[in-house]
C-alpha cells in the first residue's frame, strides 16, 4: 500500500521550523511521507506566521500559486497551519477554496486525522488553543544537519499591544527540564554541534524537577554542562525579564554563545508605554551596560518599530540615538504594520506610509553603517568558526558562524568539513559578513 506523501512549506520564526519538525513526527507515525519535493506531493502543508501583514499577503499570494498543482493533481490536499490559521481560522477555507484544512499551533497532533477527513472529501478546522499543550513527548522529526531547534516553551503572557502572539499562540508554559535534558543527549549522541532553545520569551522559563523550581538561567546552565561539547544559543529574551543571574551564567560558560537577541523596539519611554513593553528606555540601557560590563565581546541584536501609532519625531530621534549609543551587531527592522486583533489595531494609526518609511530608511542606514564598523574592528583578529557548508557564492569557499553568530566566508584550504570547528584569520569585511583564511 502506497502512502501519502507530504510536503510542508515554512515561513516565519524559528519556532515554526521546530514545529514544523513536530509535525512531521506526528506525521510520520500517522504512517505518512514526508518529502522534499512538492512535485511529488498528495498533501502540502503552509507552517505559517501572522505577525505582519506582508507574511500573510505571501501566503494568500503562495495559495493561488498552489492552485496549478490541484489542476494537476485534483485529489491534492492543501492545509494552512500554524499562527495565521490561528488567526483567520475558517475565514481561511471560506476565502480560499483550495484550503481543505485549518489547524493552529496546539492543534498539532489532529493533523494525521484532518487530513484522512480531507481525503475523503471533508474540510477540517482544528484552532483551540491549550494552557497545557508543549508536545513533550514528540521526537522531532529533524533533518541532517549540525545545528538544532529545541522549544523549550510556548506561548506569551506579555501581550505587547502591537503583537498577535499571545493570540495565535496562546499563554506561556514550559517543558519538563527532564525531557529536554534528555533530547540535548539524544542530540549530542547524533553529532550535533549546535542547539538554539527557542521560546517567544526563554527568559520567562519556570519548571519545577524534584520539588525545586528551575528558571531560565538554571536550565540553560546544566546544558552546558551536561553538552560540553555543544554550542548553546537561546532566542528571544524580554527586556524586563532579563536577570543579572542570566548574564553570568553567559559569562560562566565558554559554551554559551556570546550574542543575545533583546528587542528594544524604540528607543522613546513614551512609545514603550503605548506598547506596553513593561520596561523604561533607561532599563533597557541598563541591561545593556550589565551586558557589555560582565561579556564584553558579546554581539548584540535587536528588533525596531518605526512609526508606531502616536510616535513623534521626537521619539523617533530617540530611537536613532539609542541605536548610535547601544552598536548593535544586527537588528530587524520594520515598519510599524497593524494586526487585526491586537490593541494597537484600534488606535489611530497617525504616520502615514511614506514617513514610516522615511523614519524606518534613517533607521537601516545607520544601523547598516554601525554594522560594518563593528565588523571592520574584527580584521586582524583570529574567530573560532563552526562550519556550516559551502558559501552560496562558491564552492571552493565554506561558511560558518562566530560564537557571535557573525557569519564568516573563507577558502576551503586546507580542506574542512560540516561540523568542524575552525580558526579563521579576517582579512576584509562587509556589513552583513566577515571574510577570512583559515589559520
Amino acid at each position: 500500500m502506497n502512502k501519502d506523501k507530504v510536503y510542508i512549506e515554512t515561513y516565519g520564526c524559528q519556532m515554526n521550523f521546530s514545529d514544523t519538525e513536530i509535525v512531521a513526527s506526528l506525521l510520520k507515525a500517522g504512517g505518512f511521507d514526508i518529502i522534499d519535493k512538492i512535485d511529488d506531493a498528495d498533501i502540502i502543508l503552509l507552517n505559517t506566521c501572522s505577525v505582519r501583514d506582508n507574511a500573510e499577503k505571501k501566503i494568500h499570494q503562495r495559495l493561488m500559486h498552489l492552485k496549478q498543482y490541484k489542476k494537476r493533481k485534483n485529489k491534492l490536499v492543501v492545509g494552512v497551519i500554524g499562527c495565521m490559521a490561528e488567526r483567520m481560522q475558517e475565514k481561511l477555507i471560506e476565502e480560499e477554496d483550495i484550503v481543505k484544512i485549518v489547524v493552529g499551533p496546539d492543534e498539532y497532533r489532529l493533523i494525521p486525522q484532518l487530513i484522512n477527513q480531507a481525503i475523503g472529501g471533508q474540510k477540517g478546522i482544528a484552532v483551540e488553543l491549550s494552557t497545557v499543550e508543549t508536545y513533550d513527548d514528540i521526537t522531532p522529526l529533524r533533518t541532517e544537519g549540525i545545528s538544532a531547534f529545541i522549544s523549550i516553551m510556548r506561548g506569551c503572557n506579555n501581550f505587547c499591544t502591537y503583537c498577535i502572539v499571545p493570540y495565535t499562540r496562546g499563554r506561556d508554559r514550559s517543558r519538563e527540564i527532564a525531557t529536554i535534558i534528555n533530547e540535548v543527549k539524544d542530540l549530542a549522541q547524533q553529532g550535533i554541534k549546535e542547539i538554539t532553545l527557542l521560546g517567544q520569551n526563554v527568559n520567562s522559563y519556570t519548571a519545577n524537577h524534584k520539588g525545586q523550581n528551575i528558571d531560565f538561567p538554571e536550565l540553560i546552565a546544566r546544558f552546558a554542562e551536561v553538552a560540553p561539547e555543544i554550542r548553546f544559543r537561546f532566542t528571544t529574551s524580554h527586556p524586563k525579564d532579563i536577570s543579572d543571574k542570566l548574564i553570568e551564567t553567559i559569562a560562566a560558560n565558554d559554551n554559551i554563545c556570546n550574542h543575545i537577541h533583546l528587542a528594544m523596539q524604540s528607543g522613546s519611554t513614551r512609545v514603550l508605554e503605548m506598547m506596553k513593553r513593561k520596561y523604561t528606555y533607561e532599563h533597557f540601557l541598563g541591561r545593556i551596560q550589565k551586558i557589555k560590563e560582565l561579556i564584553p565581546d558579546c554581539a548584540l541584536s535587536t528588533d525596531i518599530i518605526a512609526g508606531f501609532p502616536g510616535e513623534t519625531i521626537d521619539d523617533h530621534k530617540q530611537t536613532l540615538q539609542a541605536v548610535r549609543d547601544i552598536r548593535y551587531d544586527g537588528a530587524f527592522m520594520f515598519k510599524y504594520s497593524p494586526r487585526e486583533g491586537t490593541k494597537s489595531y484600534d488606535m489611530e494609526d497617525d504616520v502615514d506610509e511614506k514617513e514610516k518609511l522615511r523614519r524606518l530608511n534613517q533607521i537601516i542606514e545607520m544601523q547598516n553603517n554601525i554594522a560594518l564598523e563593528l565588523n571592520d574592528a574584527e580584521i586582524g583578529k583570529t574567530q573560532e568558526v563552526l562550519v556550516e557548508g559551502s558559501s552560496k557564492r562558491s564552492r571552493d569557499d565554506m561558511m560558518g558562524r562566530t560564537g557571535t553568530n557573525k557569519v564568516v566566508v573563507f577558502p576551503n584550504n586546507p580542506p574542512c568539513k560540516i561540523g568542524d570547528l575552525v580558526k579563521v584569520k579576517i582579512i576584509r569585511t562587509t556589513s552583513a559578513t566577515l571574510i577570512g583564511k583559515r589559520i
